[in-house]
């Protein structure tokens, strides 16, 4: 079993933790804990300036944003010899966009003082569609982001209402326009299925818009009512219905074949691209096993095989961070048995499938049944879920593992 344990303020990565750092993929992730308003729905670790009030500030938070940067660089120099060079940026939250260009563009260049950016690195940022414009994407664009990422959720009004969120219904295929007409080549919408009310002419509606705005990566997720929002507390006091898992199956397969026809194609469970190019790379890197050092307040960071994550309160991260050390709150080492385990539970979701060489004996055996039942498919050494099995992809990792 993984160990977690608690950390003092001077952390330290183990000495195996190092071992092929820089060999593997390695990205950078930032988290910006800033909201205008809190959604309903939302567990994130955010924070609006009411609730923040002075204890902390977007320029406190990139001050000690540039000292974590330059800290970890410092370690790994240390411990490797070397800087690994990032080939992927995502910057996330929270809303990035709250920042404006100039504030997005101090952050990579944070990175790029930093790790540094490969060439042809993938640069990516969230971005609430009523904090962008047309001069906010044509300074990401100059500053070297390559990758747009808008929370659209959906184009109905009462089903952003029960979301909570403020943009309105159109503004996020405009923001996509703009985006595209900015140059961006790589543009993605999220959307959220299965609110309570929501009907199905509301899910082909979203759809529709998502299609018009002509990106080429969407990413589609189903509703988790998560414990301590304020949707939970509403569906506890039965005030909203609890998503039906039944409608959320059906919810999917809409999505799936509107993707299809439009010639996106799934490459993760709830991840559909045009074409190879147009695929996260940087998400990639979390489900190939990458590393990665996830910046900013409440970020986690996955190093060889260890896990560790930051203090959460922006204020406490500042503090920590002004004591010339890293703000990690906790840690975990992944046992071989851990990382057995969430290799397949990764691989099981993505279109390139699970390797057979990853499975042993009894695991193959539980494997074949899972293709006996329909779930999934050979393809050379490789298993693959089937349009069914997508639906049912966590049943049959956990087929696979109990085995």
């Amino acid at each position: 079993m993984n160990t977690v344990v608690p950390v003092p303020s001077t952390f330290e990565l183990p000495t195996e933790a190092f071992d092929g750092v820089g060999d593997r993929a390695f990205g950078i992730y930032v988290h910006v804990p800033f909201c205008a308003t809190r959604c309903g729905y939302c567990d994130f670790n955010t924070y609006t300036a009411g609730e923040l009030g002075t204890s902390a500030s977007p320029q406190s938070w990139l001050e000690g944003l540039r000292r974590e940067l330059d800290t970890a660089a410092g370690l790994m120099q240390a411990r490797t010899g070397r800087v690994p060079t990032a080939d992927t940026v995502f910057v996330g939250g929270g809303t990035p966009s709250l920042l404006g260009g100039d504030g997005l563009a101090d952050v990579l260049g944070a990175v790029r003082s930093s790790f540094g950016l490969t060439d042809g690195g993938e640069v990516t940022t969230e971005s609430n569609p009523e904090s962008t414009s047309p001069e906010f994407f044509d300074r990401l664009r100059d500053a070297g982001f390559t990758r747009i990422s808008l929370g659209m959720q959906s184009a109905a009004p009462h089903v952003l209402a029960v979301l909570d969120r403020t943009h309105t219904p159109g503004r996020a295929v405009a923001a996509a326009k703009e985006a595209r007409a900015a140059g961006f080549e790589h543009v993605n919408l999220d959307l959220i299925y299965g609110t309570p009310g929501e009907r199905d002419s509301d899910l082909d509606q979203s759809l529709a818009a998502v299609l018009e705005a002509g990106v080429d990566h969407v990413s589609a997720y189903a509703l988790i009512v998560e414990d301590g929002t304020a949707m939970a507390r509403k569906v506890r006091r039965g005030e909203l219905p609890a998503p039906d898992d039944d409608v959320l199956a059906s919810r999917y397969e809409r999505i799936d074949t509107a993707m299809n026809a439009a010639g996106l194609s799934w490459y993760e469970v709830s991840n559909w691209a045009t074409d190879a190019d147009a695929q996260c790379r940087h998400n990639i890197g979390y489900w190939d096993g990458g590393d990665w050092w996830g910046a900013g307040p409440g970020a986690h960071s996955h190093i060889g095989g260890t896990r560790f994550w930051n203090v959460k309160h922006p204020a406490a991260y500042a503090d920590r961070l002004a004591t010339g050390h890293l703000p990690v709150h906790g840690s975990e080492l992944l046992s071989a048995e851990d990382r057995h385990l969430e290799e397949l539970m990764l691989t099981v979701r993505l279109r390139s499938g699970v390797p057979m060489r990853l499975l042993g004996p009894a695991e193959r055996a539980a494997a074949e049944q899972t293709v006996a039942d329909g779930l999934m498919v050979r393809r050379g050494e490789r298993l693959v879920l089937t349009d069914r099995g997508r639906l049912l992809a966590d049943a049959v990792v956990r087929t696979i593992a109990a085995a």
